[in-house]
């Protein structure tokens, strides 16, 4: 059975996802402030966090940097909560790492909906952990690193996920609706804007092997050796 971590300073919102989640085929266990989460982290991992942005003290976002800057946590999934809507919010959220975003107020079963789709696409990246090279690029999940002629290069938690996906889709043209949904898990207006950044920084990250990135027009994009 999962193990959802709920981040919730109102008790009372608190106590009705705990609810939900428990009468939903997950164990659920609820913390007001982001330090009772830390606290439990190392000895008790969830399989993922559900973690609201306006928080006393230490907000969601620095909570969330925390989290995905930790060997030890990063890899645990992140659904964001919070009552703001703008573009920025929610892209900031995604860039740092978060999985996906919901908005306050929200439905019990969209909530549920959302955990499950996040816990399926964590499990289909977990089954490779293998090294998977295209010429001079390679991607090493189990290590978390990639390489451009046998040197690391840095990328972010998102940026990483995104040539995961496209290397493990190798010569099949994918769709900006297609990578925001497997990469980012979340729908928003702007997104084709989201995906095309995010493949201009990658490109240039990588260097020559950026240039294994092609661009299909008017549908996305797509890695060829």
């Amino acid at each position: 059975m999962p193990l959802i971590y709920c981040i919730e300073d109102d008790e009372s919102i608190r106590e009705l996802i705990l609810y939900a989640l428990n009468n939903g085929g997950f164990e659920a266990i609820g913390f007001e402030n982001g330090d009772l989460l830390l606290d439990n982290l190392t000895s008790n991992p969830p399989n993922l966090i559900l973690l609201d942005i306006m928080l006393p003290g230490v907000d969601g976002y620095t909570i969330l940097e925390e989290l995905k800057s930790n060997y030890k946590t990063s890899k645990i999934p992140v659904i964001m909560r919070t009552s703001k809507t703008s573009e920025f919010d929610k892209v900031k959220g995604l860039d740092m790492g978060a999985d996906d975003y919901i908005e306050k107020p929200f439905g019990v079963m969209e909530l549920i909906s959302r955990i499950k789709a996040v816990l399926r696409r964590v499990k289909n990246y977990e089954k490779d952990d293998s090294k998977l090279c295209i010429d001079n690029l390679c991607i090493d999940n189990k290590r978390h690193e990639v390489e451009v002629d046998g040197k690391v290069i840095t990328l972010t938690f998102k940026e990483f996920e995104l040539l995961n996906y496209l290397m493990g889709n190798k010569g099949i043209v994918l769709s900006r609706d297609k990578i925001m949904t497997e990469v980012w898990g979340f729908d928003f207006e702007g997104e084709s804007r989201t995906v095309d950044v995010h493949i201009r920084t990658l490109r240039l990250k990588l260097g020559n092997a950026g240039e294994l990135i092609q661009t299909v027009r008017n549908v996305g994009y797509k890695i060829e050796g």
